[in-house]
């Protein structure tokens, strides 16, 4: 096994995991209990670590690359009367009370 990368929170590392084995790679999560270390280690070495097999690696590191390559969705939408962002779940503006 090898490892392919680190990630910032347990979240985010099984998001990815889910986003490998959904490609067909098998992935450990390491460190997924090392949070409650932070103070005592340094804080890089509690950190969620992916790992794969070696034969894995360059295809995981290929899915990894195009994940972070995609745009983000954008949930916001604009109010037509203020030009105010709001988030897509409002039904009205929070500046101006106008119907979205």
């Amino acid at each position: 096994m090898k490892r392919l990368c680190r990630a910032a929170n347990l979240p985010e590392a099984h998001i990815l995991r889910g986003l490998l084995e959904q490609a067909g790679i098998e992935t450990m999560v390491f460190n997924e209990h090392a949070q409650s270390g932070v103070g005592h280690l340094p804080v890089m070495d509690a950190w969620p670590e992916l790992w794969v097999s070696e034969a894995d690696e360059d295809r995981a590191a290929a899915v990894l690359e195009e994940f972070q390559r995609s745009p983000p969705v954008s949930t916001a939408r604009g109010c037509a009367r203020c030009g105010e962002e709001n988030p897509a779940n409002f039904q009205v503006c929070w500046s101006c009370g106008e119907a979205l």
